[in-house]
């Protein structure tokens, strides 16, 4: 997936989206200089985060 296609897929802007990434909050791998997200990694990585308690 694309960085667009992650971004759309979770409902955020590429902007954050980019950040998530560089901030290693999202699983992701540098192609030349294009970010790149595996969809089964992307998928697992939304159930894993709906599963945790709401911070409060």
């Amino acid at each position: 997936m694309t960085i667009g296609e992650v971004a759309a897929y979770l409902k955020i802007t590429e902007k954050t989206a980019y950040r998530l990434v560089s901030e290693s909050k999202i699983p992701g791998f540098k192609v030349g200089g294009s970010w790149r997200f595996n969809r089964s990694e992307i998928l697992s990585w939304a159930k894993a985060l709906a599963k945790q308690p709401a911070s409060e």
